[in-house]
Formats: structure tokens, C-alpha cells, sequence
């Protein structure tokens, strides 16, 4: 089993910087955000991904997952086509850097989908995204995260209507949390998503929105190890990704992470 990180709040000005620090503190896979291989404003460019690559392999890491930084809550034909074909592009980035898994969102509320139809555009998206997908042999895991898929109706609904094995979920431990589900109602929730989920983010902390803090694993009030044994139920075998958003030092933070899932995930 691999233990990796996200490249968020976390230590190196570069992305050489944080696969440097990575290493050394003893993770061999990471999350790549978008920005490492495609920033913003730039033009597509897959030198950049196998860039990234070459410096993963370095230092004895690869790439578990990709950032997709998309928006499926749409139902206008045109916005589809654009979200469609956006992705095609981030999934050939994420084929340079060998990476088998897009971290997806969900999306935005926005005034022209009702949040009643908020699931029924996701699976949309998501199906026009997988005869792409397959023949590259990429899933794409949807993020419960922002004010849409953390609903996990919203999130099961989606994936229920998609219906593929390339579309799954990423699980973010904290982020229900901060949506507003109750800590009571999590591990039914680890439990019922647990059969979707592709990739994690191992996350603790306190509190609902403005409430919210970061804290390393363990040390906050989110149920950890009710999300571990429900993804060791449901048959998981992928990476456990530690997100640690705390704001002290962020060296340690991770490393402390990292300790918590040797000792609490299987490996």
C-alpha cells in the first residue's frame, strides 16, 4: 500500500522542492496539482508533466492522482462540451505523468443547474468523460468537497447515475465535517461511500466552515479509524493520501501524518 501526500500547504516553493522534502520524510507517492504540469493562464503542454515525472522518479516517488480542478455542475450542451474537453486534456497530462487517478469535483452551485439536478449534471459530465477515460485507462474520483459533493446524497446520486468503474470517489475524511454533517453520522457515511472510493484524503480537524481547523491525524474529532476499516471492507486498495491543512510547521504536520498512517492504515 502507498502512502502519499497532496502538494498543498505543504513544504517547497517548487514542485522539485516539495518531491525533495516528500522523499525524505518517507512518503513514496503524492497528489500533483494541475498547476505543476499545466499553470494558469499557460498553454497545454505535456513537456511539464514529463518533467514532473522525471523529478518523481528522482526520488523514488510517482504520481497516484491528478488535480482536475473541474466544474460538472453544468447542464447547457456548450458548458459540457468545454468541461469535456478540458478533462480529455488533464487526462493526457495525467497518462505523461503516469498517474492512474483524477481527483474530480464535483462543481459550483450556480443559478442555471437547481440543486435538484446537481447530481443528475455530475453523472452527466462523468459519462461523457468515460470512453476517453477507458481507452486511456484513467478513473476519475470525485472529491467530496465544496458545497455540492459533500452532500453525500448529491455525491452517491452521481455516481449511482454514472454508473462506471471509472467514475468513483475520492474520500476526504474532514470535508463532510466541515460541510455540516454531525461526527455521529461519519461513519455511516465512510460506510455507504466506502464501496465508490478510489483514492483518499486523510484529513482531521475540528469544527463546521468558519469553525473549521486543521489538525494532524489523530489529534482532531473526525472518526479515522471508521473510515480506514470501512475502505478496508469494502476491499480498498488504494493510496492512503495524507492532507494536513494545519498552519504551524508544515514539515512536521506532514510527517506526523505520515506516522498516524503507518501505524493506523494498512500497508
Amino acid at each position: 500500500m502507498a502512502f502519499g501526500l497532496i502538494h498543498y500547504n505543504a513544504p517547497g516553493n517548487t514542485f522539485a522542492e516539495f518531491i525533495e522534502y516528500a522523499a525524505g520524510a518517507g512518503f513514496n507517492c503524492c497528489e500533483v496539482m494541475l498547476g505543476d504540469v499545466w499553470p494558469k493562464d499557460a498553454p497545454f503542454d505535456l513537456d511539464r508533466a514529463r518533467e514532473a515525472k522525471a523529478i518523481l522518479e528522482r526520488h523514488g516517488m510517482f504520481a497516484a492522482t491528478l488535480t482536475a480542478g473541474n466544474d460538472f455542475v453544468q447542464l447547457d450542451a456548450a458548458a459540457v462540451g468545454q468541461q469535456v474537453e478540458r478533462m480529455q486534456q488533464v487526462a493526457r497530462l495525467a497518462k505523461e505523468l503516469g498517474a492512474k487517478i483524477l481527483r474530480t469535483e464535483g462543481g459550483q452551485p450556480k443559478e442555471s443547474v437547481p440543486e435538484a439536478k446537481w447530481a443528475e449534471a455530475i453523472a452527466g459530465c462523468l459519462k461523457a468523460c468515460i470512453p476517453f477515460c477507458q481507452d486511456m485507462d484513467i478513473r476519475m474520483a470525485v472529491d467530496n468537497h465544496g458545497y455540492v459533493t459533500n452532500n453525500p446524497k448529491v455525491l452517491l446520486k452521481a455516481l449511482e447515475l454514472a454508473d462506471s468503474k471509472y467514475a468513483g470517489s475520492n474520500l476526504d475524511t474532514m470535508n463532510l465535517r466541515w460541510w455540516g454533517n454531525a461526527v455521529a453520522d461519519l461513519p455511516a457515511i465512510y460506510k455507504a461511500l466506502a464501496p465508490y472510493v478510489l483514492n483518499t484524503h486523510m484529513k482531521d480537524g475540528t469544527g463546521v466552515r468558519a469553525e473549521y481547523k486543521g489538525a494532524v491525524l489523530g489529534q482532531g474529532e473526525i472518526p479515522l479509524k471508521a473510515a480506514v476499516d470501512a475502505l478496508v471492507a469494502a476491499g480498498y486498495k488504494g493510496v492512503w493520501c495524507a492532507e494536513w491543512e494545519g498552519r504551524t510547521d508544515k514539515a512536521q504536520g506532514y510527517a506526523d501524518c505520515l506516522a498516524w498512517m503507518k501505524a493506523n492504515c494498512p500497508g
